[in-house]
């Protein structure tokens, strides 16, 4: 299977930059499998699609203010027209599990940071490479600090996606994570979840559908492009997740499982095949890689936001959807001007 089989056409205006001043006011669009069709429908009109008795899946994981920009240690910044000396941006995807001051991270520009070098950080944070992967790919090592995850959020900013055209801003610390974010770790929000507010989430509970959180902490997995024209060669980067006890119990007596995003998907399906038959409490890494021809055996609906093209989020909605109804309804997304990606609207699998 080609990766040039999962493209689509999108105007660069669809792709939304901004926040809705209500999270639950976006558009969905609901793909039915079973009659091979589609219909536009609002977030709000959620509840209606689920019954007494599912389980709603969340991925409850918070994202870190995990991009920093900083300067070589020993290289004066000079900016011109054609050149900036010393300066380095930093995207932290993961702790190293047995160093916590060391951490996976994505760096610019990847060709000038060598093992040993030392970056400066603002507030007195500093870093040094110590090792070197491929495509910006470093391990740094951060000098200690009483609290390293309050400075991180003093001095770091928000991780928004390449396709939102902006810095940060304040709104973004608070509307670029869920209302449930609780266990910190993410690169990048589980962007489905956005859309929901409190009182969304007590209407679905007050109609006996159960909310169950787990965690997939967002990184480089979820994000990193397919650069084989096989899909089938493509390897996901790991990322790390949690099943507790109590959500597998949960997830166990669950009847329809209504993932929410497609790192809730990975997660249920690593999980599931993790322990066999049912669910059981656990936590590691997965790098699952889902596509058209994979067999789901724990989730039966998804709610998601709209993917890029050529993506494995896009591969893992073909695969539940169906290649061409998913590229079909996509196309009717852009005719009707939905609104794409991270801060845009979302699509109802059932």
């Amino acid at each position: 299977m080609l990766v040039s089989d999962f493209d689509y056409d999108l105007p660069e205006e669809l792709i939304e930059q901004t926040t809705l001043a209500d999270r639950a006011a976006s558009r969905m669009l609901v793909i039915d499998r079973a009659a091979g069709t589609w219909y536009d429908r609002a977030f709000t009109d959620l509840p209606d699609y689920l019954e007494r008795g599912d389980t709603l899946v969340l991925n409850n994981t918070k994202v870190l203010s995990a991009r920093l920009f900083g300067r070589r240690a020993g290289v004066h910044a000079t900016t011109s027209k054609s050149d900036i000396t010393g300066l380095v941006e930093v995207l932290l995807l993961k702790r190293v599990s047995d160093e916590p001051n060391r951490w996976e991270a994505l760096a610019r520009p990847g060709r000038k940071l060598r093992v040993g070098e030392e970056i400066q950080f603002p507030g007195g944070l500093e870093g040094t490479i110590v090792d070197r992967g491929e495509r910006g790919l470093r391990v740094i090592e951060f000098a200690p600090v009483p609290d390293f995850d309050a400075m991180l959020s003093r001095v770091g900013h928000m991780p928004l996606p390449p396709y939102i055209k902006r810095s940060d801003e304040v709104a973004d610390h608070e509307r670029y994570q869920t209302v449930f974010a609780s266990r910190a770790g993410a690169a990048a929000a589980p962007t489905a979840g956005l859309h929901f507010t409190p009182e969304v989430l007590e209407r679905i509970k007050s109609q006996g559908v159960r909310p169950v959180e787990i965690t997939l902490h967002v990184g480089r997995g979820t994000f990193q492009p397919v650069e084989v024209e096989e899909i089938e060669r493509h390897k996901m980067h790991s990322e790390q997740y949690e099943i507790s006890a109590e959500a597998a119990s949960a997830l166990n007596e669950a009847g329809r499982l209504v993932a929410v995003g497609t790192t809730a998907v990975r997660t249920l399906e690593h999980g599931i095949r993790e322990a066999g038959a049912s669910f059981k409490a656990g936590a590691g890494e997965t790098s699952i890689f889902i596509y058209p021809g994979f067999e789901f055996r724990a989730v039966d609906a998804l709610l998601t936001n709209f993917h890029l093209p050529r993506s494995t989020l896009i591969m893992l909605v073909a695969a539940l959807a169906g290649r061409e109804l998913t590229l079909a309804a996509y196309e009717h997304a852009v005719r009707e001007r939905y609104r794409f990606y991270s801060y845009g609207d979302c699509m109802l699998i059932v």
